[in-house]
C-alpha cells in the first residue's frame, strides 16, 4: 500500500489509543499523515514522538481550525509531494473507531475505483450504537436524500478514500469543520463524481465519548448548507400566497364560487413569484443560470400554475372553505415536487 497515503486529522487524541492505532497502520502502509489540529502545548511531546517514527509525517495547525481544514491541509501536502505512483489517500479518525482491516478494504477499493469517492459505511441499526449517533446520522441521511438527491447509508463517516483527481476537486470544497464532509457529498454530485460505499464495522469506544463532534454546534454547521434551498422556496411560496390572497380580494367576483377569480389570481401571483424564485435559484441556490434553464423553469411554472389553479378551484367548489387555506395545502405538496424537478432537471450541473 505504498501508493496510498493515510490521513488522520487529530485534535487532543487519546494518546494510548492513537499510538496503538498508528502501530497497526505502520505494518500495512508506508505513508501516514497525522494533522495536529491545534491540540495545544500539552500534546506537543506526543506529536514530536510519533513524528520521529518511520513512515509518519506530522503536519501542525497552531490553532484548532477544524476537521475539514485538517483534511485539506493533508490534501495540499499530498498534491505537492506525490509521485507518479500515488493513487490517493484514505482518511481515518484518530479515536480508534476505524479498524485497520476496514481501512484496507477501502484502500483496495480505491485502487480499483480511484475516480470515485469511497465511503466506509456503518450499520446504525446495531444495538450498541449511541442514540445521538444513530438518529443524527439517519436524520442527515434523509435530509441529503430529499434536498440533494444523494442516497447513501452513512453521510458522516470519517473513513473515506480519495483518488488524486477527486482530491483536487474536493480541495476547493467549502467548510472548515465537520460540515466539510457533508459539503463534499454535494460537490461530488455537482462534479459528477460517483460515490461508492464499502460496508465496515460499526465501532463505538466508550459510547463515542472521545468524539469532539458537538451535536448542536456542528449539526447547525452541517445543516446550514440546506437553508439556502429552503429559504428560496419558502419565501417564493409566501410571496405567491400573499399575492394570491390580495388579488382574490381585488378581482371582482364573476361566478358564484369565484372560480374565475381563483384562476386569475393564481396566474398573476405565480408569474410574479416565479420571476423572484428563478432569480434566487439560478444565482444563489443552484448557481447554474442558462437560457435552457430559464426556458425549462418557466415551462415548469406554467404547468404547475395550471395544476395549482385547477386543483384549488375544484377543491374550493367541492369543499366550500377558504381558498387560501386550500391553496396552502395544495402548494405545499407542489413545493416538494417542484424542488426535486428543479434539482434534477432544470438546474442540473453538467
Amino acid at each position: 500500500m505504498d501508493d496510498i497515503f493515510i490521513i488522520i486529522p487529530s485534535y487532543k487524541p487519546d494518546k494510548e489509543i492513537m499510538w496503538q492505532f498508528l502501530k497497526l497502520l505502520k505494518q500495512r502502509f508506508k505513508k501516514i499523515i497525522v494533522v495536529n489540529d491545534g491540540s495545544g502545548e500539552e500534546y506537543n511531546y506526543f506529536f514530536e514522538q510519533i513524528e520521529n517514527k518511520e513512515k509518519i509525517i506530522v503536519l501542525k495547525h497552531y490553532l484548532n481550525f477544524g476537521k475539514g481544514r485538517a483534511i485539506k491541509t493533508a490534501f495540499n501536502y499530498i498534491l505537492n509531494n506525490k509521485d507518479n505512483n500515488t493513487i490517493g489517500a484514505i482518511t481515518a479518525d484518530c479515536d480508534g473507531q476505524h479498524k485497520v482491516e476496514d481501512i484496507l478494504k477501502c484502500a483496495e477499493k480505491l485502487k480499483k475505483e480511484s475516480n470515485k469517492l469511497i465511503i466506509g459505511t456503518r450499520d446504525f441499526d446495531e444495538n450498541h450504537v449511541p442514540l445521538k449517533s444513530r438518529y443524527g446520522n439517519k436524520l442527515t441521511r434523509s435530509i441529503i436524500k430529499i434536498f440533494v438527491g444523494i442516497n447513501i447509508t452513512d453521510t458522516q463517516s470519517g473513513l473515506r478514500g480519495f483518488g488524486i483527481g477527486v482530491m483536487k476537486k474536493l480541495l476547493l470544497t467549502k467548510g472548515e469543520r465537520y460540515e466539510y464532509e457533508t459539503n463534499m457529498l454535494i460537490d461530488c454530485k455537482e462534479n459528477s463524481i460517483d460515490i461508492l460505499e464499502v460496508p465496515i464495522s460499526t465501532v463505538y469506544i466508550n459510547k463515542n465519548s472521545s468524539s469532539h463532534f458537538s451535536p448542536i454546534k456542528d449539526s447547525i454547521m452541517i445543516y446550514k448548507i440546506f437553508i439556502k434551498y429552503i429559504i428560496s422556496s419558502i419565501s417564493s411560496f409566501i410571496i405567491d400566497l400573499l399575492l394570491f390572497t390580495l388579488f382574490v380580494k381585488l378581482i371582482p367576483e364573476v361566478r358564484i364560487w369565484k372560480i374565475t377569480d381563483i384562476v386569475i389570481a393564481t396566474i398573476i401571483a405565480r408569474i410574479i413569484s416565479s420571476l423572484y424564485n428563478f432569480f434566487v435559484n439560478a444565482n444563489i441556490v443552484f448557481k447554474n443560470q442558462t437560457k435552457k434553464s430559464m426556458i425549462k423553469y418557466f415551462i415548469l411554472v406554467i404547468i404547475q400554475m395550471f395544476v395549482s389553479a385547477f386543483v384549488v378551484s375544484k377543491l374550493f367548489e367541492l369543499l366550500k372553505i377558504n381558498s387560501t387555506l386550500i391553496k396552502l395545502c395544495v402548494d405545499t405538496i407542489i413545493f416538494v415536487i417542484n424542488f426535486i424537478i428543479q434539482r434534477e432537471w432544470i438546474f442540473v450541473q453538467k
